[in-house]
């Protein structure tokens, strides 16, 4: 055949298929998410297969294999005891809680570790909401927000690089950016759940920190999965409210959200591969359904529709294989 253009002849090698690569993927485009709790071991979570809650020493082992692979940053997700929940979710304000003292271990083995850290109530209430629940079942917003000013404070105290907000209540990333510019925390960043959908995909979190709602849904306060403008109002609204990094959560089903968020802001994008997107892929690798290197390949899909960031459980063990390379 006399074709003009074969685009074949830009695949036949690797060095040529490599002139051509458009994403990439590198150790400094991933947050390591870890699992918390108040105690030393490890506590195997069944619904993520290789991931635990991670007591003191776990978590310290379990960072420095990180860290040796080129990951400079985790976000700690913290398991509470039960009888410190409560309604109000006030121990999330505790100077000397379980994340701010995680922060300040953290921060003295690795000064230069990036530490996120979550802004939200549903791990500290007794009713399994992000926010304060009325007596008619609603979620209080700006009386919610009250308390993320002052969880966020605590974190920041403790040396937290970066605050996350992801409880998706109105107004919270400007309340927490005055907040903390009050108190003098001018540097610390603000990485907002800009469009935290509310979805099934997040069943293996809450089996982890036991989180999961007492009752009713988190209809009212994450968006809905149907609609994808929606996350450009909440992008608008963030960035206005100052926001340093935005987020997309769930990633691999949110792709196209992704992409439109990357369009329409000049701000790092981040997403997070949320744990059902773990325990699927890990399972099916498990089960021999999968070859392993499909989890390089979902990352690249994320970062190809436009995160800058991903935050993904596969962390140290996909900074080990692109190390390798």
């Amino acid at each position: 055949m006399k074709l003009p253009s074969r685009p074949r002849r830009n695949r036949k090698s690797a060095p040529i298929r490599d002139f051509h690569r458009e994403t990439w993927l590198h150790p400094s485009h991933l947050i390591y998410p870890v699992f918390i709790f108040d105690g030393d071991g490890r506590q195997p979570i069944p619904s993520m297969p290789g991931c635990d809650r991670l007591g003191r020493d776990a978590l310290l082992e379990d960072v420095a294999k990180a860290y040796d692979q080129g990951i400079r940053s985790v976000v700690l997700f913290p398991a509470i005891a039960e009888h410190l929940k409560s309604s109000d979710g006030k121990e999330a304000k505790n100077p000397d809680g379980l994340v701010p003292e995680t922060i300040r271990t953290l921060k003295k083995q690795w000064p230069d570790l990036l530490v996120v850290t979550d802004v939200a109530l549903d791990p500290y209430s007794s009713d399994g909401h992000d926010g304060i629940v009325a007596s008619d079942g609603r979620i209080l917003n700006d009386e919610t927000v009250e308390v993320l000013c002052g969880q966020a404070l605590a974190q920041a105290r403790a040396g937290a690089d970066i605050i996350s907000p992801s409880d998706m209540m109105d107004g919270r990333i400007g309340a927490i950016r005055t907040a903390l510019d009050n108190e003098g925390f001018t540097e610390v960043s603000i990485l907002a759940y800009t469009a935290k959908y509310a979805s099934k995909f997040y069943g293996p979190f809450r089996d982890a920190l036991d989180s999961a709602p007492k009752f009713g849904d988190k209809k009212t306060y994450q968006m809905d999965p149907a609609n994808g403008r929606e996350a450009l109002r909440e992008l608008a609204l963030d960035e206005a409210e100052g926001a340093d990094i935005v987020m997309v959560k769930p990633a691999g089903p949110y792709l196209d959200v992704i992409h439109r968020v990357r369009q329409a802001t000049t701000l790092p994008v981040a997403a997070y591969q949320v744990s059902g997107e773990y325990a699927m892929l890990q399972g099916a690798v498990d089960n021999g359904w999968l070859e392993e290197s499909a989890i390089l390949e979902s990352l690249i899909a994320i970062r190809r529709a436009g995160a800058d960031i991903i935050l993904t459980y596969f962390a140290p063990r996909v900074a080990a294989w692109l190390n390798e390379d």
